[in-house]
């Protein structure tokens, strides 16, 4: 009978059972497209890693990114979650582990900082693998069909909804307070109507709605939702953080800026996640997106691939 290993750590949380779940199988060699696709769909969480050597000798891994349904170019929980794993090895294919370390994945390279207390990886950051990009924006009147409430609690004072990536392209649109963004709930048909008219890049329609606390504007909470791609509701989204973050400080009217911001997601799910953005912005330009946060292991096993 030939087995896999796997791990499963939650992201972006230190507390067990909170954050966002994350399947690594740190090493899939051997394995087709079609058995990961399948995996991932038997874990049925938001994502699932696989690491494979890497092409370039100087790169630390390859890591291939599976939803439920499809392979997605990059994501911010699973990279946050994959190099916690693979930190806590002494090494990966081979090569001794540092502190630093640098995975090819379809979007790119992506560097990720170790963050180690006592010896042990603590929390991992990632710089976003691809400049923030701008698409289309969306009617007030499609986001609020999408999570069932009226269209005047989105708000487009700031910005309106629109699509926002720095390596995968979601909807990001505000909305007028907590109370708002507690009451939203995912309405199937209107993502269904929504991607039939807009145009996404590598995975379905999926909309990050936020609002910002009255203390501090950087502070934000958020819910990340994508029934297309069988996740209902996402409880930590790196990704889409990163992008709204970019595109929050790009809008600043400041030209030179060096933002701290703080995401909160998952808490109406009960899977409360903190996501940090450090986000620089030089001549008007945002030039860099790191995003951090801590994780915590929960399970080990092995998946059966034949008998």
């Amino acid at each position: 009978m030939d087995t896999i290993s796997y791990v499963t750590v939650d992201v972006f949380t230190s507390t067990r059972f909170e954050g966002n779940p994350l399947a690594v199988i740190s090493d899939a060699r051997g394995l087709t497209d079609a058995a990961m696709q399948k995996i991932a769909t038997e874990f049925n969480y938001s994502e699932v890693t696989f690491v494979l050597p890497p092409e370039d000798p100087k790169n630390s891994a390859r890591v291939r990114i599976f939803t439920p349904t499809m392979e997605v170019p990059f994501a911010g929980h699973p990279n946050v979650g994959t190099a916690y794993v693979l930190g806590q090895q002494p090494e990966i294919f081979s090569r001794p582990v540092g502190d630093t370390l640098r995975f090819e994945e379809k979007a790119g390279i992506v560097e990720v900082s170790l963050k180690r207390d006592g010896g042990k990886v603590a929390a991992t950051a990632i710089r976003a693998p691809q400049p923030l990009t701008i698409g289309d924006i969306i009617a007030e009147e499609t986001v609020a069909r999408c999570v069932s409430l009226d269209p005047g609690l989105v708000l487009t004072a700031t910005h309106a909804p629109v699509f926002a990536s720095v390596g995968l392209n979601f909807a990001v649109a505000e909305l007028n307070g907590l109370e708002a963004l507690s009451a939203a709930r995912p309405n199937l048909a209107g993502f269904q109507a929504a991607a039939g008219r807009q145009t996404t890049s590598g995975h379905d329609f999926s909309l990050f709605v936020y609002a910002r606390t009255a203390e501090d504007p950087w502070k934000i909470r958020a819910r990340m939702f994508a029934p297309l791609d069988n996740v209902p509701e996402d409880p930590a989204t790196g990704s889409a953080s990163a992008a709204l973050g970019a595109y929050l400080v790009s809008l600043a009217p400041e030209a030179d800026m060096n933002v701290r911001i703080t995401v909160e997601q998952g808490v109406e799910m009960g899977r409360r996640s903190i996501i940090a953005l450090d986000v620089v912005k030089s001549g008007g330009i945002v030039t860099d997106v790191v995003i951090s946060g801590s994780c915590v292991f929960v399970m080990r096993g092995e998946i059966t691939l034949r008998d």
